[in-house]
């Protein structure tokens, strides 16, 4: 039955995110063979080189929250973005020791993180290959399939060697919203107009991440910044926002729109250490003109520089 499902997985578009899911296993199976077969000791530079490449899995655990699990959900499976995700986290925080170890050089704990990290990433491919890929391929239409195609670029791939498909696709993409229609007219704003065009422009310059949800609790638009500390892409629209955090952030969240709903409420925030950078993060309830709960808006901006700022800064000087 295996076989007969892989042999499926092979006839696929090389593009398909199943088959792309499948043949990036592979390519981490011979780095991860890679790695088990001399110790760091030996040749040290070439270690970190390969360690570093099995690390951008987490790129592979983020489209699958981000891509994946919300077309699951919509067609009634919940329990990849409950449960998986929080495994996805707990392979995260040994890469996270992992790169901790490397700062202090310290040999002894590296190869130990090392190994668990390897472990935990051999089972989790298991899971996914005897479980997600097949469940999923049976459960998913191709209209889902194609959809998820056009986000995959905005996330990436382990294997640099697919930026190429990636920057064709995103190509495609760009090429389909670049479409001019009568609709694509002046809007005007309380203050001033603006085009369709000019909108998309703005939130993709501000240097802040941008997501509104909705009334509904459903994701309803993100700004497609270059510099995003969180990625997102185009699966997470439409999705309950309770599906779109880490699980053990879930509560925090549900409590913060529980209190907005209520009035009770009108602006939470939080500032953590995410990838050696300071992240501060804020969350606005949005409201009408009766003051009638429309949703929420969660700014996310990497404060690390701004931090540092001290005195004032009159003089323009773009050489320092």
């Amino acid at each position: 039955m295996y076989t007969e499902f892989t042999n499926q997985i092979a006839s696929l578009n090389e593009v398909h995110p199943l088959r792309v899911y499948f043949e990036e296993n592979e390519f981490l199976k011979k780095l991860i063979d890679e790695i088990q077969s001399f110790p760091p000791e030996t040749d040290f530079p070439r270690y970190i080189n390969i360690l570093n490449q099995i690390c951008e899995v987490e790129k592979r655990y983020t489209r699958k929250e981000n891509q994946l699990f919300p077309y699951l959900e919509k067609r009634g499976w919940f329990g990849p973005s409950q449960g998986m995700w929080a495994f996805h986290d707990s392979i995260r925080d040994i890469i996270r020791m992992i790169r901790l170890s490397l700062q202090k050089q310290d040999i002894a704990n590296l190869k130990e993180d090392v190994s668990q990290l390897l472990e935990n990433m051999l089972h989790m491919m298991s899971v996914e290959e005897m479980r997600l890929f097949p469940n999923a391929h049976s459960i998913l239409l191709e209209e889902d399939w194609n959809a998820m195609i056009e986000g995959e670029a905005e996330i990436g791939w382990v294997d640099k060697d697919r930026s190429k498909i990636g920057a064709d696709m995103a190509e495609t993409t760009n090429n389909k919203n670049d479409i001019h229609t009568l609709t694509d007219i002046f809007m005007k704003l309380d203050e001033g107009r603006v085009t369709k065009e000019q909108v998309n422009l703005i939130f993709k310059y501000l240097p802040v991440d941008i997501t509104f949800v909705d009334e509904n609790d459903k994701v309803a638009f993100y700004n497609r910044g270059d510099l995003r500390v969180f990625p997102r892409s185009a699966g997470v629209i439409g999705r309950e926002v309770r599906f779109c955090h880490p699980p053990k952030s879930v509560g925090t969240v549900l409590k913060i729109l529980e209190e907005f709903k209520a009035g009770r409420k009108d602006e939470s925030e939080f500032w953590i250490q995410f990838k050696e950078r300071l992240i501060h993060i804020r969350y606005f309830a949005v409201r009408d003109e009766n003051n009638k709960y429309k949703g929420v808006l969660e700014m996310s901006q990497d404060v690390t520089e701004i931090q540092k700022l001290q005195g004032e800064k009159r003089l323009l000087n773009w050489d320092n």
